[in-house]
């Protein structure tokens, strides 16, 4: 078997319905399996993956294991030569696999491979390349100053640039399975958050290198999997320095300024989280990006405070205005999608996403803010 997609989730429902529809496609012309571990979810998940898609290995944990727990689970159970680490919260597009497969032949030494990654407004996220976490640049990333020097995201490549880096992000860790294996995989001592810095550093300290492939974009929502709330900052806090513990020698009086900026830092983003407010357009133009009109009329009585247009054109949708695009992906194929928010990325355009073959619509303002979902009635 070629390959193996391992995908950990919690409460994702109708995101990981999207990201399985669209690993579907993109396993199409491939020997592979897909394998989906339940963290205790309560939102049906399990009855979700029984219903729609029987062919997926599921795997229900009867409590949250966390993120790497979760994953060796589903890596235990792989038969694929290749691994896929995917989020729920994620789409491919339909060549994703092919690509990633055909970059990596012509690697040497190869350790992991991730992709550009952009959110669901179509911005690009800096996590999908980074640096190795020195203390240094932990520190400025914790303090918010900007070091070329100490810097923590990748800044010698760019976005859409393939070449080697030091980390990836777990949302889309592309390996071998023996090379997983040989190094020891995920560290169980991560609950959420670190395991992918720790797992790509473990592959250098190994003489692996890891790789970047830009030309090959997935959809990254994040908002609806790393949920930005005090848990979520209790998490990082204490991944980052687990990571700077395991990997880097002690010393007392910079451990002290480490964990002093931490804690700033944890201060900081706790005051942001507790004042943050739901991200919001004035503009009530909305498209509705599709040729179903049934579908078009149950969004436009569900979003009946907006003013609705429609069309099936790339070319005409250049000539619209618009703040609010719906599209429907019963016509267009996810790499378009893909295209789409790309192309169409502002400060004033908001993007909705009709799942294929059903009512429902999702969505994500920012990576920093939670995903919305919707059953059209």
């Amino acid at each position: 078997m070629q390959l193996s997609v391992v995908i950990v989730s919690y409460n994702a429902k109708y995101f990981l319905e999207i990201c399985l529809l669209s690993v579907k496609k993109a396993i199409k012309n491939l020997n592979a399996e897909v394998i989906v571990v339940d963290n205790a979810s309560t939102d049906d998940t399990c009855q979700l993956i029984k219903d729609k898609f029987s062919e997926v290995k599921l795997i229900a944990n009867k409590k949250n294991l966390g993120f790497a727990k979760a994953n060796k689970l589903g890596v235990n159970e792989a038969k694929g030569e290749f691994i896929l680490i995917l989020n729920p919260d994620t789409i491919v597009a339909e060549d994703t696999f092919t690509n990633c497969i055909n970059y990596i032949k012509t690697l040497k030494n190869f350790g992991a491979l991730g992709v550009k990654l952009i959110d669901g407004s179509g911005n690009f996220l800096p996590e999908s390349k980074r640096n190795i976490p020195a203390p240094l640049s932990v520190l400025s990333k914790i303090l918010g100053i900007h070091s070329k020097k100490y810097a923590y995201y990748a800044q010698h490549i760019k976005k859409d640039e393939t070449g080697k880096v030091a980390v990836l992000v777990g949302a889309f860790m592309f390996l071998k399975r023996d090379t997983y294996l040989k190094v020891g995989g995920f560290d169980s001592d991560y609950f959420m958050y670190g395991e992918d810095i720790d797992l790509s550093y473990k592959l250098l300290k190994k003489g692996y290198q890891n790789y970047y492939l830009g030309s090959s974009p997935i959809i990254h929502f994040k908002g609806e999997s790393t949920r930005k709330d005090v848990k979520y900052l209790k998490h990082f806090y204490k991944a980052m320095y687990l990571f700077y513990s395991k990997h880097f020698k002690r010393h007392f009086i910079f451990e002290s300024f480490l964990k002093l900026g931490m804690f700033l830092w944890f201060c900081i983003k706790y005051f942001q989280i507790k004042s943050m407010k739901p991200t919001s357009i004035k503009g009530k133009k909305a498209i509705y990006f599709g040729n179903n009109e049934d579908i078009y009329n149950k969004i436009k009585t569900e979003y009946n405070h907006f003013e609705f247009d429609k069309v099936f054109d790339l070319k005409l949708l250049d000539s619209k205005t618009f703040n609010w695009l719906f599209i429907d992906l019963n016509k267009q194929s996810f790499k378009m999608l893909i295209q789409i928010l790309k192309k169409y990325k502002n400060n004033i355009h908001k993007f909705r996403i009709l799942l294929p073959n059903t009512n429902i619509i999702v969505g994500s303002d920012s990576s920093s803010s939670n995903g919305e979902s919707i059953i059209l009635n």
